[in-house]
């Protein structure tokens, strides 16, 4: 799948979520060797611990883009210097869709609230998620609008067994029926998210996309 002298986008799930390029120089077995990453808002070369875990992705000859977890394993010195990463094999790569960001189908908690308290304050639950937005249901008593702006605090739940809190501000895009009679469907729009939050929700749908591959599910 990955040839010599790919280019391989990698990114760091740590607070700084830094986005990386690198390309591969050499492939052992399950080891990849790239030369040094070059951040890309800053150009300037990156520097990365043994140990540190990875997302990384690459374009084949289909163009077809795949993401995978890594992590850098040791640092070599031959011609030039480079950097070993772990790879799980052809098999495990999840391949990327279309759309801007992937929707996970998920349950996960969250708080809505007023921008300038025009109601009071209220508990939801996800149906789906991705970087750009979520489906929640909320009460159909509920005095929300469509187009309305709203602040939403969102509990991530990792599998390192960390929960990672966000909060945006995100548009009611409509109202649909849900399976509940009790319940609508609302899609919420995420409006001006920062980077760092918005590496969260990639990293987290990203997580959830290998945990339902393990599980046998469809995630295509």
């Amino acid at each position: 799948m990955l040839k010599i002298g790919d280019v391989i986008n990698i990114e760091t799930i740590d607070e700084k979520a830094e986005i990386l390029k690198c390309k591969l120089v050499e492939l052992k077995d399950n080891q990849l060797y790239i030369d040094y990453p070059i951040n890309i808002s800053t150009g300037r070369t990156a520097f990365l611990m043994v140990g540190t875990e990875l997302v990384a992705s690459f374009v084949n000859n289909d163009q077809i883009a795949y993401r995978f977890q890594t992590e850098i394993t040791d640092r070599v010195k031959e011609n030039i210097p480079m950097l070993s990463l772990t790879y799980p094999g052809d098999d495990q790569l999840v391949r990327i869709q279309r759309r801007k960001y992937v929707r996970i189908d998920t349950t996960l908690d969250v708080a809505i609230h007023p921008m300038n308290g025009e109601f009071q304050p209220l508990t939801a639950v996800t149906t789906d998620i991705s970087a750009g937005g979520a489906a929640i249901l909320i009460p159909k008593s509920t005095k929300l609008k469509q187009d309305q702006e709203v602040i939403v605090w969102i509990s991530l739940p990792f599998q390192n067994e960390t929960i990672k809190y966000i909060k945006t501000i995100a548009k009611i895009v409509r109202f649909t029926p849900s399976e509940n009679d009790l319940f609508l469907k609302a899609p919420l729009q995420f409006l001006n998210i920062d980077t760092e939050t918005r590496q969260t929700l990639i990293r987290f749908c990203f997580q959830q996309q290998i945990l339902m591959r393990r599980k046998g599910l469809n995630i295509e």
